[in-house]
């Protein structure tokens, strides 16, 4: 199954939203599953596919009285918790609030992120805002893995071509090294290549750009060079927004601390 897949990355469409007034009646130990709701499920079932649920014991309602096989671990856990979190966002009909049981514990993926970037933030901190900048940086980090193996190949090229040292070069600097051989007329706007490069890099990749040409595709570096400075871009911008947020949510997470302790010593 994709979902325990190394590394695995998950996309979620929204396919279809259903409100019940009694939501401990539309699926139950003594109910069942409420009519509208296996509708619905049937509905959006692939033949063979399994159902991920977010509680153990719809996984035993669902399989006893459908007939469907369902899912329900700590990798569903963590999937769970994310959509839980951004429900707002995701579904804007959902008016219920996230109670504490939803927030606690923290998503590890989360939990891995943060700490990551430096940020020591407890489960109580963390609020739908944190959550979607986080994923925003993570995007960048994706898009750096997408294009590593491809821009480290792009330094061997450089190495036996110019005989360039490239062991040290991260990946924007491979990528800018691709704008210094295919277009070094074009203005490039990350950085600035006579701090990135020597003279000496600079000329040789240019002289050698005919080599290169049978090498790399000219068009694809283009793309990946935007790509990256995107990434490099946001990852600027939202690193400084999050560390806003967490400051934001630590001075609120204090200051309930403090109102709770007040009144229990008063």
């Amino acid at each position: 199954m994709y979902l325990h897949s190394p590394d695995a990355m998950e996309v979620v469409w929204f396919k279809e939203f259903k409100t019940f007034s009694d939501k401990s009646s539309a699926i139950s130990f003594d109910t069942g599953v409420d009519r509208k709701l296996s509708e619905m499920i049937m509905k959006w079932l692939w033949p063979g596919q399994m159902l991920v649920v977010g509680k153990p014991e719809y996984k035993t309602i669902i399989e006893t009285n459908m007939g469907v096989p369902c899912l329900w671990d700590e990798t569903v856990m963590e999937v769970m918790w994310g959509l839980k979190n951004i429900m707002p966002s995701l579904v804007p009909q959902e008016k219920s609030e996230l109670t504490r049981e939803d927030r606690l514990p923290m998503s590890q993926g989360l939990k891995r992120l943060l700490n990551g970037y430096g940020f020591d933030v407890k489960p109580e901190m963390v609020n739908e805002r944190i959550i979607l900048t986080a994923c925003a940086l993570l995007d960048c980090q994706l898009i750096d893995k997408k294009h590593f193996a491809s821009l480290k190949e792009v330094g061997e090229h450089i190495k036996d071509v110019s005989g360039i040292n490239t062991e040290n070069w991260g990946i924007l600097k491979l990528a800018t090294s691709l704008m210094i051989i295919f277009y070094p007329e074009e203005k490039i706007v990350a950085g600035n290549p006579k701090m990135m490069f020597t003279d000496a890099e600079r000329l040789k990749l240019q002289e050698d750009a005919q080599v290169y040409n049978e090498k790399i595709l000219k068009w694809a570096s283009l793309r990946i060079y935007e790509e990256i400075v995107c990434a490099h871009e946001a990852r600027s911008a939202n690193f400084a927004l999050l560390s806003s947020l967490v400051k934001e949510a630590k001075q609120a997470y204090e200051a309930e601390r403090s109102a709770e302790q007040a009144q229990q010593t008063s």
